[in-house]
């Protein structure tokens, strides 16, 4: 009868690595659905400008998609219950859909992804780790005012984005309805209401990346 191996600290720190380089760099595993706009035929191009403009719109939303990978994957380390741990593995693996999704059409607007991918990752992994260490409710309370503000920004970006761009949209409203079902599910699962200060603090962090991932 073989016995099954602990894994040891080097072995999850070699894991978190995999991971983090495959998120910022490769292409992670996903759940393999449709990709979104994929069937819709462009009948109008985009202007330079619009395609400029959808880039940076994307650039953002992969590298928000990249904070929340690292969000998932920093809370389900540290989570005390296995279901918890479960749901954010879950839903992180959703997250990879969005990951690819958007670096996809990124590549399909001949542009590029963020540099500032590997910091944003670093800093919402030590969020998540945190976040999970404090206890279960407040972590899944994160997770569940993290994607209202998600939801937020994607209403923002299909209000901007150019009329033409069908394939983006389709990307963004799929993207927004699985966030909603990730704050549900957060909710549900017993996450606790934020302090307002700590949503503020969010907010701000929110909107450098956002500023700074639009245009490098």
């Amino acid at each position: 009868m073989f016995k099954v191996r602990q894994l040891s600290l080097i072995d999850h720190v070699i894991i978190e690595l995999d991971k983090a380089i495959t998120t910022v760099i490769g292409k992670p595993e996903t759940t393999q659905r449709h990709v979104p706009g994929n069937e819709i035929e462009e009948t109008t191009a985009l202007s330079t400008a619009e395609q400029r403009h959808s880039a940076g719109l994307m650039r953002v939303n992969h590298s928000g998609e990249v904070s929340a990978q690292a969000l998932y994957q920093g809370q389900a380390l540290t989570a005390k219950l296995p279901e918890v741990r479960q749901a954010m593995e879950q839903a992180a693996l959703e997250e990879n859909d969005h990951l690819v999704w958007c670096a996809e059409r990124l590549g399909s607007l001949s542009s590029h992804r963020s540099v500032l991918n590997p910091v944003w990752y670093i800093g919402s992994f030590a969020i998540g780790a945190v976040a999970g260490k404090i206890g279960d409710k407040w972590s899944l309370g994160f997770v569940a005012e993290t994607e209202k503000q998600v939801v937020n920004h994607l209403d923002e970006h299909l209000a901007k984005l150019s009329a033409n761009d069908l394939k983006s949209r389709a990307v963004l409203e799929q993207m927004r309805e699985d966030e909603l079902h990730h704050r549900t599910t957060a909710l549900e699962a017993g996450g606790a209401e934020l302090p307002r200060p700590v949503k503020t603090m969010m907010s701000i962090t929110s909107k450098v990346m956002t500023k700074t991932s639009y245009w490098i």
